[in-house]
């Protein structure tokens, strides 16, 4: 006999395999379940990302860098402001072997079909520097999410219409026209063999045509806030062409047509206008500041256009009459002798040039020939009905204030030598030719702006600068509002 077996196998209890089994199954539905949150115990790498709408993200959906899942979304949190406005803040359950994460990284939240499925794409960045575990990825990092309702709604009724018409309209140019785009097909040869090195060029990683479509998509993200701004524009574009259209034939064709030869004659002409365009804007750069006087001189201006037409009118019997003088004159003009007489008044002006620069100051200047002739009419400016009679006044000696004594050289009678002293009384001052800001002299008026010099014996100039202004000018010194020469 054989001996007696004193253990039972596993397999010999049916109780025993089926409660095995049924743990097992529990254990893989667990894990099958969790899967989607990540399989326990193994580590990984948590951050969290700020985004300005979870766009119907759910908790388990994927994060994807490339295409390739490298973790899942854990948690979808609303968060508030303090202005009020909302956001939402995803926490993401990443694979270690991405960490650390640059942290100029950026992310968009992408469909993954078209029933709604979607996963959050994470773009790496090229930053030295890294998200730490836990850290935060700020809401400036998302990219803007364009929703697959977005997309489908910009094709509304007039959309749809207008591309039914545009569609109904390439159909009807296209119709009839087989062998002419035959024709168009095989003229094409020529261009797709140009095209091949084209191609090559743009292909080549120097020509960097993939930073041309970034900055397309930057483009279109700064274009997007005034996209109803240009859509006004294509419906003012619309508005404008349909009525161009009305009048394209025959007057737009016409200008296409009369266009070259125009611009022919323009490239022509242009050139030899420039020296009268050149003249031009000089003649205006001089003519501007007399425009800048037309506010007031127009009415004067008026009034005398308004004179001369009454006058001119009278002109034609004076000009018939002067005709006779200006003959006379010819003749005049020829005699020998008025030749003569032209050259000696010649010589004459040349010769008073130098008399003429000196004296013209004392009237530009000083005004001092107007204020001869204005005082030599006040001199006679009073009388009756016989005749004027000159106005003048005495000026008496200087006494001594005490005694009413002459002092010695005084002005009463013969003297020795100019009157000075004593006292403060007794002192001559004269000046018998005074600066006039001539050539040569100081530029001031000396004659009616001499400062009287109290106690001291002046003759000649006095010292130190004076000014430049006498009686009748402009801003002249009150002080000198009677200044004579």
């Amino acid at each position: 006999m054989s001996p007696r077996r004193t253990g039972t196998a596993l397999t010999a209890s049916p109780v025993l395999v089926g409660a095995v089994t049924v743990l097992v199954t529990i254990v893989a539905v667990f894990l099958a379940y969790n899967a989607n949150s990540g399989l326990p115990f193994v580590p990984t790498y948590d951050l969290k990302a700020n985004v300005p709408n979870a766009a119907q993200l759910v908790k388990g959906f994927e994060v994807r860098i490339g295409g390739a899942r490298v973790g899942i979304i854990d948690k979808i949190e609303p968060k508030r402001r303090d202005d009020g406005t909302t956001y939402a803040q995803l926490s993401l359950k990443l694979d270690k072997q991405i960490e650390p994460l640059p942290a100029d990284s950026t992310m968009t939240v992408r469909p993954r079909s078209s029933l709604g499925l979607k996963y959050l794409e994470i773009t790496p960045g090229s930053g030295q520097a890294g998200f730490r575990p836990g850290a935060v990825i700020p809401i400036t990092q998302a990219k803007p999410i364009v929703e697959l309702d977005d997309f489908l709604n910009m094709f509304d009724t007039k959309a749809r219409t207008g591309t039914r018409l545009q569609i109904q309209g390439l159909g009807n140019g296209f119709a009839g026209r087989g062998q002419d785009l035959n024709t168009a097909i095989g003229a094409l040869r020529p261009l797709v063999d140009d095209l091949e090195p084209v191609a090559r060029n743009l292909s080549s990683p120097e020509t960097q045509l993939a930073r041309f479509f970034r900055a397309l998509a930057d483009t279109a993200t700064e274009v997007a806030p005034v996209a109803e701004e240009q859509a006004a524009l294509f419906v003012n574009l619309d508005t404008t062409f349909t009525s161009l259209a009305t009048i394209a034939r025959p007057f737009l064709q016409e200008t296409i047509r009369e266009s070259p030869p125009s611009e022919e004659v323009a490239i022509e002409d242009f050139p030899k206008q420039r020296p009268f365009i050149r003249n031009n804007t000089a003649l205006f750069r001089e003519l501007a500041p007399g425009v800048a006087t037309l506010p007031t001189s127009a009415p004067i201006v008026a009034d005398a256009f308004e004179a001369g037409t009454r006058v001119l009118p009278k002109t034609p019997p004076i000009n018939r009459k002067l005709a006779d003088v200006f003959e006379a004159l010819a003749d005049f003009s020829q005699d020998p002798k008025v030749r003569q007489g032209v050259n000696q008044l010649t010589r004459l002006s040349t010769s008073l040039k130098p008399t003429l620069k000196f004296i013209t100051p004392s009237q530009t200047v000083c005004n001092y020939v107007t204020l001869w002739f204005r005082n030599a009419a006040s001199l006679l400016s009073e009388g009756d009905t016989n005749g004027n009679w000159q106005r003048f006044m005495v000026v008496a000696a200087p006494q001594d204030p005490t005694t009413l004594a002459l002092g010695p050289n005084n002005e009463s009678g013969p003297s020795s030598a100019p009157a000075d002293g004593p006292g403060n009384w007794n002192h001559l001052h004269f000046n018998p030719y005074p600066n006039t800001a001539a050539p040569g002299q100081p530029k001031e008026c000396e004659a009616g702006n001499e400062i009287f010099q109290q106690g001291r014996t002046m003759i000649g100039n006095a010292p130190g600068p004076l000014i430049t202004k006498t009686d009748g000018q402009r801003g002249a010194n009150a002080r000198f509002a009677r200044s004579s020469p």
